[in-house]
């Protein structure tokens, strides 16, 4: 860990909200920004705001035929255009085709909403991407709100398996704020997010004008399996989150603790072996997906210094 990361600068960042239609702070952001950019405006490089699904954002919707998010593999953005491919699939491809490939972004943060209390999260895909790495860690602790918490979110996808707008760029995060209903802006989880994004970019503008950042430890919480809610032979819903689980984001599940309550009246419990973190508890957009939390192990990354190069 003695030799510093070293990248490139940044020249063109791009603010996405609105990647899925009903997550309103993004989408009341990216509006803003599209209307008066001077907000963005930093010494080094250029940044443009987009909302990711225009269509969406006019229905108020998450999507129109499928998950924006979900739309970036690599052989849909690589693809021949057909008239029947899904409308998020065509719109990822204008995205990647006019943003990445035309204006050469380099950056990208993706805003989003969640309907968990999941705080101010940190989301990431790439776990050896340094330089995101370090944003997260500047954004920790350089953005604080003790009301909305920050938690570094890991997915960390194999190379060319990520299905993600992150995808499409060489450094990228998400934010992930809430909790915050569908179709709803809350005044503190507007400003909170419209703080970390404007700390992303002094980082950017640290890093570019030749800051060295010193090589720390960071803790993350990595998905590692996600869990359905109770269903009966049919398939429906028998079982809905334990009030003792509702809202408890990042906390730790202990065996034998409460996690489902059926319709019957019947209490079930945890019964793995080992202390998880559940995320995204009774997230409303993941009912379709069948998810009723995401499991996450807690770990703790050396991540070496950065610099920028040359």
């Amino acid at each position: 860990m003695n030799s510093p990361s070293q990248y490139t600068s940044i020249n063109r960042a791009l603010i996405v909200g609105g990647t899925h239609g009903d997550e309103m702070s993004g989408v009341v952001l990216a509006k803003h920004w599209l209307k008066d950019p001077s907000e963005l405006h930093r010494k080094t490089f250029t940044t443009k705001a987009v909302i990711g699904n225009p269509l969406a954002v006019e229905r108020c919707t998450r999507y129109i035929d499928m998950d924006l998010n979900r739309s970036f593999a690599q052989e849909n953005l690589s693809a021949s255009e057909s008239e029947s491919d899904p409308y998020e699939v065509k719109r990822a491809r204008e995205i990647y085709q006019n943003h990445v490939k035309k204006e050469a972004v380099d950056f990208i943060c993706d805003l989003h909403n969640t309907t968990s209390n999941m705080g101010a999260t940190i989301l990431l895909c790439k776990a050896g991407d340094h330089f995101s790495l370090h944003m997260a860690n500047y954004l920790q602790k350089n953005c604080l709100d003790y009301a909305l918490p920050s938690h570094v979110y890991l997915i960390d996808t194999k190379e060319g398996e990520n299905i993600y707008l992150q995808n499409i760029t060489r450094h990228s995060l998400a934010l992930e704020l809430g909790p915050q209903p569908q179709g709803v802006i809350r005044a503190d989880i507007l400003s909170r997010m419209r703080n970390l994004v404007n700390c992303c970019l002094d980082f950017i503008d640290l890093f570019n004008q030749g800051t060295e950042f010193p090589c720390f430890e960071l803790e993350m919480y990595k998905v590692a399996s996600k869990v359905d809610y109770p269903r009966d032979a049919d398939g429906e819903i028998e079982g809905i989150i334990h009030k003792e689980l509702q809202d408890k984001d990042y906390l730790p599940l202990k065996p034998g603790d409460p996690t489902f309550q059926t319709l019957k009246g019947t209490e079930l419990f945890y019964d793995g072996k080992e202390e998880i973190y559940p995320t995204f508890i009774n997230e409303a957009a993941y009912y379709e997906k069948k998810v009723a939390f995401i499991v996450m192990q807690k770990i703790h990354q050396v991540v070496p210094a950065l610099k920028v190069q040359g």
